[in-house]
């Protein structure tokens, strides 16, 4: 189940925090429930990448994205991500996130975000995000206009240039198997 109310929670203080500067480390604070543990009693990876939301949307209000998507009746997608598991979080462990914008390309925006539990990094994600309205994609450059920031993106880091380049090498749609190579 989606932690919808962990997210209003986490709205409610990015409005209380206010603004944040576009380029800025949103930071947030968070416990591993019941709920966000697996079989082996450990915080599940896949709600590792729902709890990344618990991150970016309250950047996203502190930034004002959400007043611009809304104004100009704009969508946020998630096009892409890539994320480190390197250490365990036990239920009700402590754990803090950080969340920034590295900067955008000519169709994607880059995010960086990262759990922290006893000074040391549980988990990485790189995500790539694209603005969308009725028509598609959204250019970058219209949202950094939005948000008054330049048009052009800060350097990214060669480690996020060499990721885009490996998923533009990646085969879309995937070729499936043939069905008369799969064993019975």
């Amino acid at each position: 189940m989606y932690p919808v109310i962990r997210m209003m929670k986490e709205i409610i203080i990015a409005r209380r925090a206010g603004p944040l500067d576009p380029l800025g480390t949103n930071v947030t604070h968070h416990i591993c429930w019941p709920q966000d543990i697996d079989i082996f009693m450990e915080l599940n990876n896949g709600r590792t990448l729902t709890l990344y939301d618990l991150g970016r949307v309250p950047m996203a209000v502190r930034i004002g994205f959400d007043k611009v998507l809304k104004q100009r009746k704009w969508g946020l997608t998630i096009a892409g991500s890539s994320v480190r598991y390197r250490r365990r979080i036990r239920p009700f462990q402590k754990f803090t996130m950080h969340s920034r914008l590295i900067g955008w390309d000519d169709k994607f925006m880059y995010l960086d975000q990262s759990m922290w539990s006893k000074g040391q990094c549980t988990s990485q994600a790189l995500l790539r995000s694209a603005v969308t309205d009725k028509n598609g994609i959204v250019a970058p450059v219209e949202l950094a206009r939005a948000l008054d920031l330049p048009e052009n993106s800060p350097p990214l880091p060669d480690w996020v240039r060499h990721w885009i380049a490996a998923e533009d090498q990646r085969v879309w749609p995937p070729v499936l198997p043939n069905p008369n190579d799969i064993p019975a």
